[in-house]
């Protein structure tokens, strides 16, 4: 994997913004648990996916990417949503709940 992604987590994770998210944006870098320092047994990843730059980065462990996709930039302002409330279809905007890691 080389270049931007976006990742999208099996649970929430919280970033280094203190807010909770489901996915990470920012370049790529897949690390082995050798690299890291991190032994591992046979319930846990051997691998992990570090996610953005030395100071702003997430470490996520390979067992926890859902999807990885690649893409210049996400919609990381706002996006519109819906809810269904008693058989009627109400759409709102809320927060991207996308952590960019530029």
């Amino acid at each position: 994997m080389k270049g931007n992604y976006l990742i999208t987590t099996d649970e929430w994770f919280v970033a280094p913004d203190g807010k909770t998210y489901r996915s990470v944006w920012g370049n790529v870098e897949i690390l082995s648990d050798i690299l890291l320092g991190v032994k591992t047994n046979a319930r846990s990843s051997n691998w992990f996916a570090k996610v953005g730059k030395e100071s702003n980065h997430v470490i996520i462990a390979g067992c926890q990417i859902h999807y990885a996709v690649k893409c210049d930039k996400p919609n990381d302002s706002h996006v519109t949503d819906y809810q269904i409330h008693e058989g009627e279809c109400r759409s709102y905007i809320r927060p991207s709940q996308i952590y960019i890691t530029e």
